[in-house]
């Protein structure tokens, strides 16, 4: 979990705490064991001694004072501290080098080191070099003013400067290689929390988006999932521009040889050739071609597909980046796959188990958003009430399967004859609903004249393959706001239409073809818009 501000700056300055302080423990006691030594031993000169002694007790104490007093309560003057500090440690290393024989010298050395480790992992490198110049350098250079005489001599007092150097250097990218794995780990905790907890297909593909953005220095990306013998890109991103409605082959690509052979694809160069046999290179997005390109397959129950990034500069990624393009991947496509299952799910729970249709409630919530949207703009919308005549005969008759082959073969039929935005529910046993967006009267009455006559032509057989009589239905029809204001008046209107077309004899269709060429006249006299 993510620390917020503060917090989490107090944490990693605990932790660096944590980290030098063996380091600082080992200073102070190598200070107080050479200031010891000059109280309890043969020092050569008393002056220098005495500075020995101070500076012994002196930066063990400083030291103390550090790490448990100041460093953790420094925060808003943190960035004046480090640098202040590394000038007071490296004078007072020098004051200390100045003062000590040759004898101890080596001591030294241990101290410039710890310092240097422990100013590295604190303050970062401009101060830790301070800190080195300051102590090993020119005070170095001055206390051996006129005795460095050979390039054996300035070689052996450099020498503390040189390793100093190099281990700020090691601990540094050790520090960043560190910080940047514990900050890819931070991301992938965010985004499987925020990804996992989606279900809906748009929001899993933004917060992917953001995720790759953030976690690899790409020029291009995409996400990829397989359509027939294509690969859509439901996410592209080329160069600062997302593309939509793009489709790429699914062979003889990159794309589609991650998605065939089911394996990761990592080019660092794309100046060089590629060896994959069928293979040739495609430009999508923008006309500038990738010179590095890297894919990772997307595989599950419900889904197949890919994710890939590309760089228009050679040799841009890292295996690191691979793994966590890899990483990322997988999550998207769990994530997906449970988007797509709970659409079928939502989906399913919308139908009619036996005929793919609508059922009763999902019918009637469809039909009221679309009276809603159509309102305000003066549309219409057709209402068709249908009925197969003596079902009930047919079941009783012939058995309850070639009932229910009926009823699928009506629905089948049905949606031959209407548009896309046309929608079918089952109103109950054997009566359905059709509505019909934008459809005027006399337009819904030509739909249930074609459905009335393939329903007279359809071929029925008994379990004995006898063929048995084609099933009639009658049909009511209502429009509105020609004739209904709301969703209750046309509905009820349609009923009563499909109630009258069977009180004339049954296979008919109410009302007929004159009365909406009358709602057409009238509405012309009122000036109303057809």
């Amino acid at each position: 979990m993510k620390l917020p501000g503060i917090l989490a700056d107090n944490v990693k300055r605990q932790k660096d705490i944590g980290y030098v302080l063996p380091s600082s423990i080992a200073a102070s006691i190598i200070f107080l064991a050479i200031s010891f030594d000059v109280i309890f031993g043969n020092y050569p000169e008393n002056t220098k001694g005495v500075a020995v002694i101070s500076i012994g007790f002196g930066g063990s104490v400083y030291i103390i004072l550090q790490i448990f007093l100041v460093t953790p309560r420094i925060q808003k003057y943190r960035s004046l501290y480090v640098w202040v500090n590394a000038v007071i440690s490296g004078l007072g290393l020098s004051l200390l080098f100045i003062a000590l024989d040759e004898a101890h010298h080596t001591l030294f050395d241990v101290l410039l080191i710890l310092a240097v480790t422990s100013t590295a992992i604190l303050s970062g490198r401009g101060p830790t070099y301070l800190l080195i110049v300051i102590s090993s350098g020119g005070a170095c250079l001055l206390a051996h003013q006129g005795k460095l005489t050979s390039l054996t001599d300035w070689t052996i007092h450099l020498m503390p400067m040189v390793v100093s150097v190099v281990i700020t250097e090691t601990i540094l990218r050790l520090r960043q290689a560190t910080q940047k794995q514990i900050h890819r780990l931070e991301m992938m905790n965010t985004f499987s929390q925020q990804i996992n907890s989606s279900l809906e297909t748009g929001q899993v593909l933004s917060i992917l988006n953001a995720a790759l953005q953030k976690a690899i220095d790409a020029d291009s990306y995409y996400v990829g999932l397989v359509d027939t013998d294509t690969i859509r890109l439901d996410l592209f991103y080329d160069s600062g521009e997302y593309f939509n409605d793009v489709k790429i082959p699914l062979t003889g690509t990159f794309s589609g040889w991650v998605i065939e052979n089911q394996k990761p694809l990592f080019l660092p160069d794309l100046r060089e050739d590629v060896q994959l046999e069928g293979v040739q290179r495609m430009q999508v997005g923008k006309t500038k071609p990738s010179l590095s390109w890297m894919g990772v397959p997307m595989k599950t129950a419900h889904i197949t597909g890919l994710s890939a990034v590309g760089s228009y500069k050679p040799n841009a990624f890292s295996q690191a980046d691979m793994e966590l393009l890899s990483n990322l991947a997988q999550h998207a496509a769990l994530a997906l796959d449970n988007t797509v299952h709970h659409q079928r799910v939502e989906e399913q729970s919308r139908l009619d188990s036996l005929t793919g249709t609508y059922n009763h409630r999902y019918f009637l919530e469809a039909l009221q958003d679309h009276l809603e949207q159509i309102s305000p703009n003066g549309q219409v919308i057709s209402l068709i009430m249908l009925d197969i005549d003596y079902f009930k005969q047919y079941n009783d008759s012939f058995g309850h399967q070639v009932g229910d082959e009926i009823l699928i073969k009506l629905c089948k039929t049905i949606q031959q004859y209407i548009k896309k935005t046309d929608f079918v529910g089952r109103w109950g046993g054997e009566e359905f609903a059709i509505a019909l967006p934008g459809a005027r009267g006399d337009e819904a009455h030509q739909v249930a004249e074609r459905v009335q006559k393939s329903m007279q032509s359809m071929i029925l057989v008994n379990p004995k393959q006898a063929q048995i009589p084609a099933p009639t239905v009658s049909q009511g029809i209502s429009v509105f706001p020609d004739e209904a204001n709301d969703i209750d008046q046309l509905i009820y209107l349609a009923d009563q239409r499909l109630y009258n077309a069977k009180e004339r004899g049954r296979n008919q269709i109410e009302p007929n073809p004159s009365h909406w060429g009358k709602i057409q006249s009238s509405k012309r006299k009122r000036g109303a818009p057809n």
